[in-house]
């Protein structure tokens, strides 16, 4: 490979990660590679922290971990979080499905033992989620795929738009 053809190459970045261009969201740096990032200092915790408070109606604490691919899309997170003793997988599962009902088509809740595929998600609007409680330590390990060029600010807006104005929230975002 010629000098300009790699050095073309190098200034691709990923998506995800954030906007900001830094030598962590070069093409070069995350190919061939998977990685966390941000893990215990992601700038969405607190806003996720804060709506699961107001819902649970208690303070709520978790770990976000979004992990980096050389993708030109999807994202893959993983979320920790401390549950109260004698609840079950059920439960869990039961509050999920009760909870995206209506609110959120586009939001599919996996069987159990099976967890997201950015592949599933790709070029779609949908937030695909799965979840395992660890009986040991008490955790709740749930875990997101998303196509972030789609579900993420952009697929937000369209839905909301298409529910503002009394549209089928669905309407230009079934499929790209």
């Amino acid at each position: 490979m010629c000098k300009r053809t790699f050095k073309k190459i190098c200034l691709w970045f990923v998506s995800g990660a954030g906007r900001a261009v830094s030598l962590f969201t070069h093409f070069c740096e995350v190919n061939e590679s998977f990685k966390p990032y941000k893990v215990g200092i992601h700038r969405h915790v607190p806003e996720m922290e804060e709506v699961l408070t107001i819902h649970a109606q208690e303070k709520i604490k978790i770990t976000f971990v979004p992990h980096l691919l050389p993708l030109n899309r999807g994202m893959l997170t993983t979320i920790y979080t401390n549950v109260i003793k004698n609840i079950t997988e059920k439960n869990i599962k039961t509050v999920l499905e009760k909870y995206y009902k209506g609110s959120d088509s586009f939001v599919r809740i996996l069987p159990k033992e099976n967890f997201p595929d950015i592949a599933h998600v790709r070029e779609t609007n949908f937030c695909d989620i799965g979840f395992r409680l660890d009986k040991e330590t008490g955790q709740l390990i749930i875990v997101s795929a998303i196509d972030n060029l789609l579900k993420g600010a952009a697929g937000q807006a369209v839905q909301n738009m298409n529910i503002m104005f009394g549209i089928n929230e669905k309407t230009g975002l079934n499929r790209i």
